[in-house]
């Protein structure tokens, strides 16, 4: 008999709708459950393309005896980290400040009051590797509630003193000035991988927002070393098998340091953040690497995670039926070069495991390898290689496909909306533009209310039940005003408004921090507030660039004023965490820089207006923003009072409060908008 997931819209959540567990949602319901009881609370975090979640309920909450114990002793309550980024966050914060590490699915036991008092992650159905059993941890915790109960409260409310602690104030803090940012450079420096590209060691991650801002750096130091970290990372990355070689787009990250081995799921927002790095780079300069994986990867994420409502959704699955019925991780992409010869043929085969790199030993489990492209490109004729690329997609389409999150997340959108928009812009690809723009529009009209408030979720074209987080407003934010500077349509700035000065009047502290979570949401243990970029950029850093870049288009002061006071936590973490903050080293960057301020005045039917948007667009100057219309339009307050020059379209130039005299030659503008 189904459990009370049954009800829920979150993919992750239906997942465990059939176990035997009594699962509840987060809810107030569950919590007074508890105390009715007089019983603890079992908190299970996870996604819905985490393999050791699915691990772990497999073993565990698909068994009966499990189960037993479970419902006897505690209320269960299962939380989708997607949805409600904020219980997540809340816990994870105390599950690594009592472990050191964290991770999914994590294990919280709470009291009823919500209050946790031990911590785990994944937990194996027999003692192993030191762990103990899930049903060692359940009988230990059940014994110390029911023995030691006043010693586990005093454990939970030193826990939840501690966390209130921790909170983050800024009160007359600095934004990174010149000297800082050089710092952070040469951290990061010390820390590149220099023969494998990307930083650290094993488990790596892409470090798209690092190179983001090491690609500013560039524009406005001419910094030839942080330029050559971004290109070794990304050729490192595309080359490597935490690419998908055949179908485009990038697995969540690589388990290895070379990049071989991925851990496969795909999510949305690595490939928005990816391609609009891939499409930066290519701009920078001219790669034609760089132009390949930004349209593969775009055309990746339209082609396989748009959903009927035009919406994107939020990952594909790492694990696969392999065909014997078994969910195997990475079954849908790896290759033997046996099966190469099935689809390909001998010779074709050979050209096609030297070209990918599929050997007989295998890169990754029971002889079966990770496409790579090892530097081998130019070797063998281009239209054989695309032959054989052909085949194999075709091939791998006849085998079971990895499950499919299609919940809508706002924030992730945003960041696809971003990335589509300027990608098709910089490659003339109409449709993409088109793909960001009708993404936009769902979120306007399923995820915004009349205030100004979003939800966080949706799915099937309905709104899920939770609060948008700040993360949610400043990456639509950073989404629409990207899709107002490619469309010259000045309603996605102004929804940016809106949901900006919701940002203002709901998530910044008296002294201009800013919380993850608005003042009338729900109260958790405590509000959660991290400025720190990790897989996306924290919304902290995510509203400074918005507020930023929206301050440029409108000349708004309070904007602006909120964007530098929110960059002062740059500056304390750059120096120490550089790897860490790097959105908000991005947006440091476009502070320093002006931002600049680019005004394309002309009739869009016009091909002179249009050169002059196109290289407006092209400027590597950092944060750089454009607004373009016709004479008298007042799409965004950059166009205003600004003529024609001598009856021809022209473009206005401003930086620090100061404009150039307008021109009306693509190659001035270019050469004007140069930074330095």
């Amino acid at each position: 008999m189904p459990n009370r997931l049954a009800h829920e819209t979150s993919p992750y959540l239906l997942q465990h709708a059939d176990n035997p567990v009594d699962w509840w949602p987060w809810s107030d319901e569950a919590f007074e459950e508890a105390r009715r009881r007089g019983v603890p609370v079992l908190l299970s975090v996870g996604y819905s393309s985490c393999h050791w979640c699915h691990v772990m309920a497999h073993e565990s909450f698909e068994d009966e005896a499990t189960a037993r114990l479970l419902n006897e002793h505690f209320v269960s309550v299962k939380v989708d980290r997607e949805e409600r980024p904020d219980v997540d966050a809340v816990y994870m914060e105390a599950v690594q400040a009592a472990t050191g590490q964290g991770g999914w699915p994590m294990t919280v036991f709470l009291t009823p009051d919500a209050e946790p008092f031990y911590f785990g992650t994944y937990f194996p159905p027999e003692p192993r590797h030191g762990m103990p059993s899930f049903s060692q941890v359940l009988e230990g915790v059940r014994a110390a509630w029911t023995d030691r109960r006043d010693e586990v409260g005093e454990v939970a409310g030193k826990i939840v003193r501690d966390l209130a602690d921790r909170s983050l104030a800024v009160a007359g803090a600095q934004p990174p000035g010149r000297e800082d940012l050089m710092a952070a450079l040469m951290q990061l420096t010390r820390e590149f991988d220099a023969t494998r590209g990307g930083f650290g060691g094993a488990p790596k991650f892409p470090p798209s927002m690092v190179l983001e801002f090491l690609l500013r750096h560039h524009a406005r130091t001419e910094s030839e070393g942080a330029l050559d970290m971004v290109r070794a990372t990304c050729e490192a990355m595309a080359r490597g098998g935490i690419y998908d070689q055949l179908g485009g787009g990038f697995a969540r990250y690589s388990v290895d340091a070379e990049w071989v081995v991925p851990h496969f799921e795909k999510m949305l927002y690595d490939n928005a953040l990816l391609c609009r790095l891939y499409a930066h780079l290519w701009r920078a300069t001219g790669s034609g690497l760089a132009r390949r994986i930004a349209l593969e990867t775009a055309d990746f994420m339209v082609g396989e995670l748009r959903t009927d409502q035009m919406g994107f959704a939020s990952a594909l699955d790492a694990d696969s039926d392999d065909g014997t019925g078994r969910h195997v991780e990475g079954a849908y992409y790896v290759w033997t070069p046996a099966q190469l010869i099935e689809v390909l043929g001998e010779a074709d085969a050979r050209i096609a495991a030297d070209h990918f790199g599929v050997t007989e030993e295998g890169t990754f489990e029971e002889g079966a390898s990770v496409l790579q492209l090892p530097d081998t490109e130019g070797l063998q004729e281009a239209g054989r290689l695309a032959s054989i690329k052909e085949r194999l997609l075709a091939a791998r389409e006849t085998r079971p496909r990895p499950g499919r999150d299609d919940k809508v997340v706002a924030a992730w959108n945003g960041l696809a909306i971003a990335a589509l928009a300027e990608t098709g812009a910089y490659f003339e690809r109409p449709d993409l533009v088109q793909a960001a723009t009708d993404a936009a529009d769902l979120l306007v009209r399923v995820h915004m209310d009349g205030q100004a408030r979003l939800h966080r979720t949706s799915r099937d074209g309905v709104a899920g039940a939770n609060s948008g987080v700040l993360e949610d407003y400043a990456d639509v934010s950073e989404g629409f005003l990207a899709l107002a500077q490619v469309t010259g349509e000045g309603v996605w700035a102004d929804f940016a408004g809106l949901l900006l000065d919701t940002v203002l009047i709901h998530f910044r502290g008296p002294d201009g921090s800013l919380y993850d979570t608005a003042d009338d949401a729900e109260a958790l243990i405590r509000r959660p507030q991290d400025p720190t970029d990790n897989a996306t950029p924290s919304g902290w850093t995510a509203a400074a660039g918005a507020l930023l870049s929206y301050a440029a288009l409108t000349g708004s002061s309070p904007h602006r004023e909120a964007a530098e006071r929110a960059l002062g936590i740059v500056k304390a973490l750059s120096g120490r965490a550089p790897r860490f903050i790097g959105w908000g080293l991005a947006v440091a960057e476009a502070l320093l820089d002006g931002p600049r301020e680019v005004a394309v005045i002309g009739s869009y039917d016009d091909e002179a207006t249009r050169e002059l948007h196109r290289s407006a667009l092209l400027s590597t100057a950092p944060g750089a923003v454009v607004a373009v219309g016709d004479p008298g339009s007042a799409e965004v307050p950059l166009l205003k009072d600004r003529p024609l020059v001598g009856g021809r379209p022209a473009a206005y130039v401003c930086r620090d409060f100061t404009c150039e005299r307008p021109t009306t030659d693509p190659g001035e503008l270019a050469e004007r908008l140069r930074a330095g």
